[in-house]
């Protein structure tokens, strides 16, 4: 019933104006999107599996030197 409300409403709103209408739907969308992800609890631990040799090896001279910075 609120959802034929609201679609009723929209019917009398000029076309120019849809646009700013569906970006607030859009964005107040989201924005429950984002707060449903944010409620579901995360539970952090240890990866699962094991890890191979490579992991301990020691990096390239070159991808080291693609973490240094400039500061």
């Amino acid at each position: 019933m609120l959802r034929e409300k609201i679609i009723q409403e929209l019917q009398d709103i000029p076309e120019d104006k849809l646009t700013q209408i569906y970006d607030l739907i859009h964005y107040f969308r989201l924005g429950l999107d984002l707060e449903n992800q944010q409620l579901k609890p995360r539970t952090p631990g240890l990866l699962q599996g094991k890890l191979g040799e490579a992991f301990f090896e020691p990096l390239s001279e070159e991808e080291l030197q693609q973490w240094e910075t400039d500061i």
